[in-house]
Order: C-alpha cells, then structure tokens, then sequence
C-alpha cells in the first residue's frame, strides 16, 4: 500500500501513528513544499506532484484548512482516494467546483472526523438508530484555552487564530457540528452568533453559538477557545430521563450519576485508528464511506451561512 501524505504537521503525524498501529506496512510518502525539508525515517519525501510515476492508494490531505481545495482539486484529478482532514474547506467559494469533479471523477472522499468514533458517540448513535426516544432538548458545550493547544508556540501565530488561515473555533471545533448532523440529521433551520471579542485578542472567531431546530427539539451547540479548564459535554432531555455525556472523561450518566456507559481505559488517539481502519476497509470492500466530501460540505454549509 502506498499513502501519500500531504502536510506533515502535528494531524499528519497522528495519521501516521496510527498507519503504523494498523501493520498496514504502507509506504509512506510526503509531500513537501521545501526542497530541504527534513528526511524521516520511514516517510520518503516528493517535492512535487507532476511527471510522478507513483500509483498512491490513497492521499491523505491534512495541511492547513486554506490550502485544502488546491490539493483536493490536484490529487482527484489524478483519480486518488481522498481521506481529507476536517474541516475539509474554510471557505464554500470553490466548494460545488469541488463536489462537481468528485462525481465525475467518482472518487472516494471521506472527511476525518474522528470523534465519531469515541465509544460514547458510537453508543448514542446505537440508541437513537434503534430506539424510539422522545427528545425534548440538546444542548452540546466544548470550550477549552487556545494557548494551552500548542505550548511553547505564540499562539497567535498558529493558524487556529487567524482568520485567513482557515483558523476559528466554528472550524476548528468542527467535530461538534458534525457528529451533531451524524447524530440527529440535517436541521429544518439553523441560526448562529459568531464572535470574536474575548481577551485572547485574535482575529479569528472566537466564540460560536448555533440553534438547530428539528421537528420536535431544538439542538444549542456553544464553542469557545478561552476556557481555562476544558470542557466537552452533550446534555440529551428525553421526556423521562437525561443523559449527559461527558467526552474528556469518557462516560454517560444520568440525572442521579448513575453511570449509562464508559470506556474508561478509552484514549482519543485510538479513533484515528480506528477511522484509517474503516477507510482502508471502505476502499478495500469497494464501499462509499460516510461522510463524504459530498456530505460534509452540506454541513459546512451551515457552519459557515452567518460568518
């Protein structure tokens, strides 16, 4: 198997890990915009994607956000499977250009959102596919400190903080909005209050509320990078119990602390994992996966309707 690998920052390298924690024995292969660019062990660098007489199984594109639709556009052209780190786009300016060549094309897509496979999400999922519960409210929290991300680095220099970038918390925090559409549906309306007025001082949006209304409840989704001590929580009102689900601490209780479920010797590395597992097992079976390039930007679409 070969993977080409397009920008090998801190995700790519989680990407790798977790290639090696598979035995996949892939070939591994960078793309990298500096002609001296470090040599790693086990990775064989390319300096560019002409006159290149490689057949790469698939690409995995995790360079910064901005940089994602000229990569997207290159490698489908040259009919390569796309596993394409979140937030597959930071702008829908060339998204249905995109979406357009990926039909022709028929190339598998799926975008990396790995929360979908934490055991507490995969849990919910089970019980709102194959139970009849009446829901009456969601409200979904994930707030933790920008600066603590990335220690020893100017944090407003990340790209997480700048705008043009790519950077914010309605895309770096993506995952919320996704797994809620993974979870529940497309919403029948969406409105937001992006923001970004706190102390940070970054030009980026900071803050981000969403309202999902669905037939019969309402879904409130609150993103922020200036909380100190970290939060990642979904609290679900059914008619005759609450759940609430905490991410960091991987459990689900109830209104009396009662524990629902837990994976208390889960780690999120292992989701990176086990998301290579399903796309390489997609491309393998021959099967689309979820959550296309296709179907990720109808979330954008949400994401990015009030910016």
């Amino acid at each position: 198997m070969k993977i080409l690998i397009v920008g090998l920052g801190s995700i790519a390298r989680k990407h790798i890990v977790a290639l090696k924690a598979l035995k996949t024995n892939a070939k591994i292969y960078a793309l990298r915009s500096n002609s001296n660019a470090e040599i790693e062990e086990g990775i064989e660098n390319i300096y560019s994607l002409d006159n290149l007489d490689v057949l790469f199984d698939f690409a995995i594109i995790s360079n910064p956000t901005h940089l994602h639709s000229k990569y997207i556009k290159k490698l489908a052209s040259k009919d390569i499977p796309l596993f394409i780190e979140k937030p597959a786009l930071h702008t829908l300016e060339k998204a249905d250009e995109l979406v357009e060549l990926i039909r022709n094309r028929k190339i598998i897509t799926y975008v990396a959102c790995n929360l979908r496979f934490h055991p507490c999400l995969v849990f919910l999922k089970d019980k709102l596919d194959h139970h009849s519960f009446k829901i009456n409210e969601v409200n979904i929290y994930c707030g933790s400190y920008l600066p603590d991300w990335r220690p020893g680095k100017d944090f407003r220099k990340i790209y997480s903080s700048n705008a043009g970038m790519g950077g914010g918390v309605h895309l770096d925090l993506f995952h919320e909005l996704d797994y809620t559409v993974w979870l529940f549906g497309m919403p029948n309306k969406s409105n937001s209050i992006l923001r970004n007025v706190s102390s940070l001082e970054i030009d980026a949006i900071d803050y981000a509320n969403y309202i999902f209304q669905y037939d019969v409840f309402t879904t409130n989704i609150v993103l922020n990078y200036y909380r100190r001590k970290a939060k990642r929580t979904i609290e679900l009102i059914f008619e005759n119990e609450t759940l609430n689900v905490d991410l960091i601490n991987n459990c689900i209780t109830d209104d009396n602390a009662n524990v629902v479920f837990e994976a208390p010797n889960f780690e999120v590395k292992e989701t990176y994992i086990y998301q290579l597992k399903y796309f390489i097992d997609c491309l393998q079976l021959n099967q689309k996966p979820m959550n296309s390039l296709k179907e990720s930007i109808e979330i954008l679409k949400i994401v990015l309707k009030d910016e």
